[in-house]
C-alpha cells in the first residue's frame, strides 16, 4: 500500500475506534438528565441510584473517548501536515471553541457528577448532570462543524500561493454554519442518542432475562424506549435532510450512494444490489423507479446528476458508498421498527412477558453502533478524491516527510493498543453490569411506586 491509502488507514482505524465513545456519552447524558429530573420530581430515591449506576458507566465511556480522541490531533501534524498548514486556520478555530465550550464544561462538571452526590444539593447535583450533557453535545457540534466545513466549505478565502497557500476564515458564522453542518450535526446527535439509549435498554433486557434487578430494569427500558422512538423517527428525517443537502452540495456523493451513472429524471431509488463500476450497473438490484428523485425534489421531474458528469479522478469509490449507505438505511429503519415493537408491547402491558422481544433488545445495542460507523464511511468515502471538497484533494494533504514504513509502524502499534483497550473497556463495561446497580430493589418507594 502507497502513502496515502496507509494514512487514510490509519487515521480511519483511529476515528473508528474513537467513535464508539462519545455517541455513548452523548446519548447516556440524555438518559442520565431525565433519570435524575424524576428523582427530583418524586423524591423516589430509586431514581437517584438508578442515575448513580448509569453515570457509573458514562465516565468509562468518557475516559476511553478522551484517551483514544487525543492520538487523532497528533495524526493531523504528522501524516497530514500538508492539509493541518492548509486548514489551520479554520480547523483550529472550531477545535480551540470545542476545548472552552464544551470539553472544560464536560469535564469540570463532571467531577461534580461523578463525586458531589454526598457534597453538593440534589438541584446542584442535577445541573451538573445537565452541564456534563450538554457539554458533551456542545463538543459533537464543534467537531461536526469543522467536519462540515470539509464537506462543504463556506466563509472564507485563499491567502498565499504554493505550498504557503492556506484557508483564512473571512466571516467566521458561515464558516460555522456552512451548508450542511446544521443537517449533519442533527443526524449525528440523533445516531448519538439512539447509541446510549439503546445500550441502556440492552442492559435492562439483560437483567430481565436474567430476573435480576427487575424494577431498575423495566424502569430503565421505559425511558429508554421513549428516548430511542423519539430518536429513531427524529433520525429518519434529520437523514433525508441530509441526503438532499447532498443531492444540492456534493452530487458526486449522491450519484455513488445510488449508483447513478448517467445524469437523469425519473431517478430510482434501490432497495439492494451490488455495483459493477466497470460496467456502470447494479447486479442483483431491486429499485422503486421516479423515488429518488421524488425525495429529494418532491417530483419524479427532479433531474439527478450521474457520475458521469465527473472526471474519473473526481468521482468517489462506489459500491463502498453505495453498501454502506443501504445498510445505514436499513439499520435505521429496523431500529424504528425495534422502538415501536417495544412501545406498542408497553402501552398493551406485555412488554416485559415478550421474552423474544427482550433478546432482541439485548443484541440491538450493536446496530446504533454499527450504523455510525458506516455512517462515517458514506460521508468520508463519499466525498473522495477531495479532503476539502472542490478545493484540496486528499493525496495533496499529505506530510511531505513522512515515510511508508513509519506508518505502517505506527499502525501497528496504534491497531493493538486500540485493541487492548477495547478488551479493558469490554472488560471493565461487563464487570458494572455484572455487579449491576446497588440494590436498588431493596429500596422502598416513598411515594408508594409498585417495585416491579
Amino acid at each position: 500500500m502507497d502513502l496515502e491509502i496507509l494514512s487514510r488507514l490509519q487515521f480511519a482505524i483511529t476515528i473508528a475506534f474513537h467513535y464508539i465513545y462519545p455517541p455513548l456519552s452523548i446519548g447516556l447524558g440524555i438518559v442520565m438528565v431525565v433519570m435524575e429530573g424524576m428523582y427530583l420530581k418524586t423524591k423516589d430515591k430509586f431514581y437517584e441510584n438508578m442515575t448513580k449506576f448509569w453515570v457509573k458507566v458514562f465516565a468509562l465511556t468518557f475516559a476511553i473517548g478522551v484517551a483514544s480522541g487525543i492520538v487523532m490531533e497528533f495524526e493531523f501534524g504528522t501524516n497530514w501536515a500538508t492539509y493541518s498548514r492548509f486548514v489551520g486556520d479554520v480547523f483550529g478555530s472550531a477545535l480551540a471553541a470545542e476545548g472552552i465550550f464544551a470539553f472544560f464544561l464536560e469535564s469540570g462538571f463532571l467531577a461534580v457528577l461523578v463525586f458531589g452526590w454526598d457534597k453538593v444539593g440534589p438541584r446542584m447535583h442535577f445541573f451538573s448532570t445537565l452541564m456534563v450533557a450538554l457539554g458533551s453535545m456542545f463538543s459533537a457540534i464543534w467537531i461536526v462543524v469543522a467536519n462540515s466545513w470539509m464537506q462543504t466549505p463556506a466563509g472564507f478565502k485563499i491567502v498565499g500561493e504554493g505550498i504557503n497557500a492556506r484557508a483564512e476564515i473571512t466571516d467566521f458564522w458561515a464558516m460555522v454554519f456552512n451548508p450542511s453542518s446544521v443537517d449533519r450535526l442533527l443526524h449525528t446527535l440523533s445516531g448519538c442518542w439512539l447509541a446510549g439509549s439503546f445500550l441502556v435498554i440492552s442492559v435492562g433486557a439483560y437483567y430481565l432475562i436474567k430476573n435480576k434487578h427487575t424494577r431498575f430494569a423495566k424502569s430503565s427500558i421505559k425511558i429508554a424506549l421513549v428516548i430511542a422512538f423519539i430518536s429513531s423517527l427524529f433520525q429518519l428525517f434529520t437523514g433525508h435532510q441530509s441526503a438532499v443537502g447532498v443531492a444540492k452540495n456534493q452530487p458526486a456523493k449522491l450519484a455513488a450512494m445510488e449508483a447513478i451513472f448517467e445524469t437523469q429524471t425519473n431517478a430510482p431509488l434501490y432497495l439492494f444490489g451490488w455495483v459493477n463500476e466497470n460496467n456502470q450497473e447494479v447486479k442483483f438490484g431491486v429499485a422503486i423507479p421516479s423515488l429518488l428523485s421524488y425525495l429529494i425534489g418532491f417530483s419524479a421531474d427532479t433531474k439527478v446528476k450521474g457520475l458521469n458528469e465527473f472526471p474519473k479522478d473526481e468521482r468517489p469509490p462506489v459500491n463502498i458508498v453505495f453498501q454502506a449507505y443501504h445498510l445505514m438505511v436499513a439499520i435505521g429503519f429496523l431500529l424504528i421498527l425495534i422502538s415501536s415493537l417495544g412501545i406498542f408491547y408497553w402501552l398493551k402491558g406485555t412488554l416485559f412477558g415478550k421474552k423474544w422481544l427482550l433478546k432482541i433488545f439485548v443484541i440491538s445495542v450493536l446496530l446504533p453502533q454499527i450504523a455510525n460507523q458506516i455512517g462515517w464511511i458514506v460521508a468520508e468515502v463519499g466525498r473522495q478524491p477531495w479532503i476539502v471538497y472542490g478545493i484540496m484533494k486528499t493525496s495533496e494533504g499529505l506530510s511531505k516527510a513522512v515515510q511508508e514504513g513509519q506508518v505502517w509502524f505506527s499502525l501497528i502499534l496504534f491497531t493493538l493498543i486500540y485493541i487492548g483497550l477495547f478488551i479493558l473497556f469490554l472488560f471493565l463495561l461487563n464487570e458494572k453490569i455484572k455487579h449491576g446497580p446497588e440494590d436498588v430493589d431493596s429500596i422502598p418507594s416513598e411515594l408508594g411506586h409498585p417495585k416491579a
